[in-house]
């Protein structure tokens, strides 16, 4: 099965591994260790159109489905790039394109098909909620034709390589609202403009070349023309993307899963320890066996996840499981390629000490491992909610 849907998609493989060889190692390296943004390497990606993939053609996009929207995703990371720079141009126009009106699309999605406008941001989490998203503290209060937005947000990213964020705040105080999801609303931020006007940026430093940041909103004033949809149902909208979201960083970590496998695999043949390659070795063949049996099984489940969200099924177990699945393994393999690399593994012209950091958020985020677990313990096997 993992043979022919590679086969299927082949031709889109072919054409994104081209880009990034435009993008070698050396690049990636340089960026990272000057703590950069990869500007030119997102920007070639948007002018070959591939972070518009999603986007229907009417708006200027590529109108594929997630799979091969997944596909694009895996060989950035697989080419040794890292798609954490940019996905968000990918899937956070989701909650746009599924609840904005007709004149907001019309407006928005062609140029960020085109990438005049990045929409990378998306301003959810909050420092004291966590993952207790309805629990949000941030306010959005309608005075005439203007919301006026309080509060602070945490690890929200690519805040300073876009030009909009989409952003979930309170209209209706807890106490007010029948069911604690409701009540919440999905604005659109203008974010240049918002930096002059009430928002104030503040960057995170962090272990990974990750442009993130803590917002604090005062009186921070959005036009009421940038809620989209209704007022109140914007935590619905949001659970609406996750999906895809999760889906497509599980593509990511499975890119990451095969760049490291290729990685040992070629060094173990490779390097000769006592007169004979250590790959001969099975105490060295086996972990690197047991690591590639995992990302192909991982692989399984992101197209099982991805057939489901493009025929409009149910998913979320297969996005979870997926993302779970392909995160654990892209760690996994990190470890081995680390490990079999000896001191080498830690040289940074080796690019794997990057990597090796770069893939060990995804069992933190956009979602812990943890969740997951409650998940499936919830709605797979019946057991009573834990939180």
């Amino acid at each position: 099965m993992t043979k022919n849907a590679v086969d299927k998609y082949q031709d889109i493989r072919d054409a994104v591994r081209a880009l990034c060889a435009e993008f070698p190692d050396e690049y990636h390296r340089k960026i990272d260790e000057q703590r950069a943004y990869p500007e030119a390497f997102v920007d070639a990606l948007t002018k070959a159109g591939w972070l518009a993939a999603l986007i229907p053609a009417e708006y200027g996009g590529s109108g594929l489905g997630l799979t091969e929207a997944s596909v694009i995703m895996e060989e950035i990371n697989r080419s040794g790039g890292n798609s954490g720079a940019c996905h968000g141009q990918m899937y956070n126009m989701g909650t746009l394109l599924r609840h904005g009106s007709e004149q907001q699309k019309q407006l928005y999605l062609p140029k960020i098909a085109s990438g005049e406008w990045r929409l990378q941001s998306m301003g959810v989490t909050e420092p004291t909620t966590g993952t207790d998203t309805t629990k949000i503290k941030t306010t959005a209060v309608k005075k005439g034709d203007r919301y006026v937005v309080n509060g602070q947000k945490v690890w929200i990213s690519r805040v300073q390589h876009s030009d909009w964020m989409i952003l979930l705040a309170r209209t209706t105080p807890l106490a007010e609202v029948r069911k604690k999801s409701e009540g919440m609303s999905i604005f659109l931020v203008d974010l240049r403009a918002a930096e002059k006007s009430g928002m104030t940026v503040r960057p995170i430093p962090n272990m990974v070349n990750h442009e993130t940041n803590e917002l604090f909103f005062e009186n921070l004033e959005i036009p009421a023309e940038n809620l989209i949809g209704e007022e109140g149902q914007g935590f619905k909208y949001i659970l609406d993307g996750l999906n895809a979201e999760r889906t497509l960083i599980a593509a990511e970590c499975i890119g990451d899963g095969y760049w490291f496998i290729d990685r040992v695999t070629k060094y173990v043949n490779e390097r000769v320890v006592f007169g004979r390659p250590i790959g001969q070795n099975q105490g060295v063949q086996f972990p690197i066996a047991d690591a590639y049996i995992e990302v192909e099984a991982a692989n399984l489940m992101r197209f099982k996840a991805c057939e489901l969200f493009d025929a409009h099924q149910p998913c979320g177990a297969q996005a979870n499981m997926a993302k779970y699945l392909a995160a654990k393994a892209s760690w996994e393999a990190a470890n081995t390629c680390l490990q079999f690399h000896g001191g080498f593994g830690f040289a940074n012209e080796y690019d794997i000490e990057r990597k090796f950091r770069e893939t060990r958020l995804y069992q933190v985020a956009p979602i812990s491992t943890n969740l997951i677990y409650a998940y499936v313990a919830e709605h797979l096997l019946g057991l009573p909610r834990s939180f």
